[in-house]
């Protein structure tokens, strides 16, 4: 009796270029739902726009319409994190697609640089629209040079407050997400500097002020433009770097134990 040898194919490696096709492709798909979730995608993107209009351009050639456009910018990144990864990662846990996600053999890290990337992108979006409309709209002056710059500090910028938005998906309810982040976002933007300069603010809330991640990355931006209120931008990012450690330790500790409960 004949017998018939059957070759089996030995398994592909997995290179470089098939992580690579991941993450594009989880990149995609993220970008794609958070641009046709129009809850999120017109509110990220339409509360600086339209606030710049009324309040940058009715202050057309003065400083106010320079000052608000890196500092609206940097509210886009942080309601863009915020919101996406915050709010997004808390629905998706509750609709059980977070656990299908972890089920499948997609890389775990793949599905929150996806997040990250794409909350990113929606940044760089919001500061074209600003640049371009206080360029155009509001009389101000900038070189490429700057816009540039203004857009690597909203990247870096993505980081930290993606850090947050994982803790706040990790401890609020998904229905209570939007009014906690809320609560969270609008007093930090405040307090910080996006509304108006820092020394405009009363004294009390001056004092809170150095206290908040949004205040640091607002310095780091307006230096940019000359508005910054300290002259060492070294102390804003070492904030930064330590909040974004804090953030994901939290993260970390609060995600092992959930783990290990279930």
């Amino acid at each position: 009796m004949a017998t018939q040898a059957i070759a089996v194919s030995a398994p592909r490696p997995l290179t470089l270029g098939y992580y690579a096709r991941i993450f594009r492709k989880e990149t995609q798909y993220e970008f794609v739902r958070m641009l046709r979730t129009r809850a999120f995608s017109l509110s990220v993107i339409g509360f600086p726009v339209m606030f710049y209009l009324l309040f940058g351009t009715s202050n057309r050639h003065n400083m106010f319409a320079r000052y608000l456009m890196p500092s609206y910018s940097c509210m886009g990144v942080v309601s863009a994190c915020l919101f996406g990864i915050g709010m997004g990662i808390a629905l998706e846990r509750a609709q059980g697609w977070l656990e299908l996600k972890q089920a499948s053999p997609m890389p775990r890290f793949a599905y929150l640089a996806a997040k990250t990337i794409s909350c990113a992108a929606f940044a760089l979006v919001i500061v074209a629209i600003l640049v371009t409309m206080g360029v155009t709209l509001g009389g101000v002056t900038l070189t490429v040079g700057e816009a540039f710059r203004l857009a690597l500090v909203v990247l870096a910028g993505s980081i930290p407050f993606t850090a947050m938005g994982l803790l706040i998906a990790l401890l609020v309810p998904p229905n209570a997400g939007p009014g906690v982040i809320n609560l969270i976002y609008l007093p930090m933007s405040f307090a910080s500097g996006f509304w108006m300069p820092v020394t405009y603010l009363p004294h009390w809330l001056r004092i809170i002020t150095p206290a908040l991640p949004t205040y640091h990355l607002a310095q780091i931006a307006l230096h940019i433009f000359g508005y910054a209120q300290s002259g060492s931008m070294l102390v804003h990012w070492e904030a930064l770097a330590g909040f974004t450690l804090l953030m994901l330790g939290a993260a970390w500790i609060i995600f092992t134990r959930s783990e290990a409960k279930a």
